[in-house]
């Protein structure tokens, strides 16, 4: 029996013509949905239109979304200079600001989290819980409204408030913190679940040569960590670009506002929103293809490593495994 028939039967005769059955009801279902959408943006559909049976409602309407004046704004080098370049640049640099920033954070308290110290352990735990059960936005908004806070706050201890611009949050400020305050959180888990998925034997190896925690950390669990956590790494670091969307809401001048000024300048909102989406998928894939890269990269790395004679003088070759100390010609590792 091959491995295909034990995860799943081979179905009968009356379940293949279920199953195609069922086929023919999605694709017939899709394109229903996208013969919908395709009228209603071409403003062929609904109360006195024509009849969704006759060429006249699929012609391209020239008041319609599909119209070729609706796109020709996209040919105009200024639509470009003037709004989605500048957009851009905005959605990258507050994203690959907040990425560095949420990537330190993630390593610190995912680290602080495994502390010996329960005081340190449960600190780290509060804070990560905190902003984890936080919304985005409603960071955000907090962070806006840092200023505000401040001046309430001073007088109630008897102090002056403060002089009115001295203390401002920008837009790009508070999109940065919100993002790497609530993306930080969440990698702090991925760290911590990937330095505790290092078996244990590892660090065990580690200790028992002498080395402190500082250096087992450093030097064995969080680069394994890290190895074996990067395609959820990059799949955080995916949706924090995406949330930077959400700075349209405080008058962030990234991406998705510059197109939504395009949409009500000319009109044109839906060749606007697919041009913006594309930009957006074109970004993201970018991103994934690159944890592709790394991850076949490490594996390589990894694989070079292993058809390599291990030195079983050097301690960290002793401690993760690939010697058994005192026994140069055995492998340690941890089954």
């Amino acid at each position: 029996m091959s491995a295909q028939q034990v995860l799943f039967d081979t179905p009968g005769p009356r379940a293949r013509a279920r199953h195609a059955v069922y086929t023919v009801l999605t694709i017939v279902a899709f394109l229903c949905g996208l013969a919908i959408v395709y009228l209603g943006f071409n403003r062929t559909l609904g109360e006195g239109a024509p009849s969704p049976l006759s060429a006249e409602a699929w012609r391209v309407n020239p008041g319609g979304q599909w119209a070729a004046a609706k796109w020709q704004p996209f040919l105009d080098p200024a639509t470009w200079t003037d709004y989605v370049v500048p957009g851009l640049q905005n959605t990258l640099t507050a994203a690959l600001t907040a990425s560095v920033l949420a990537l330190l954070f993630g390593l610190v308290f995912g680290i602080a989290r495994l502390s010996d110290h329960a005081w340190v352990r449960v600190a780290a735990g509060a804070v990560v819980e905190f902003f984890r059960g936080i919304p985005l936005l409603m960071l955000i908004f907090f962070t806006m409204a840092l200023p505000l806070a401040v001046n309430q706050i001073l007088p109630a201890l008897g102090m002056p408030p403060l002089t009115p611009g001295t203390f401002q949050v920008s837009a790009l400020a508070a999109v940065v913190t919100g993002l790497t305050l609530y993306n930080g959180s969440v990698l702090a888990e991925v760290f911590r679940a990937g330095i505790n998925a290092v078996p244990k034997g590892q660090s065990e190896a580690a200790y028992s040569l002498g080395m402190n925690k500082t250096k087992v950390m450093r030097l064995i669990l969080i680069p394994q960590a890290v190895s074996s956590m990067m395609p959820a790494i990059v799949a955080q670091l995916v949706i924090l670009l995406k949330d930077s969307a959400l700075g349209y809401i405080i008058a962030f001048p990234e991406l998705l506002r510059s197109f939504s000024l395009i949409g009500t300048r000319y009109g044109n909102v839906i060749p606007a929103a697919i041009i913006c989406a594309v930009i957006y998928i074109a970004i993201n894939l970018s991103l994934s293809r690159l944890a592709i890269w790394l991850e076949r990269r490490n594996a390589r790395s990894g694989g070079h490593r292993g058809r390599t004679t291990p030195d079983p003088t050097n301690p960290t070759v002793l401690a993760a495994g690939h010697i058994a100390p005192g026994n140069p010609g055995a492998s340690g590792k941890t089954p």
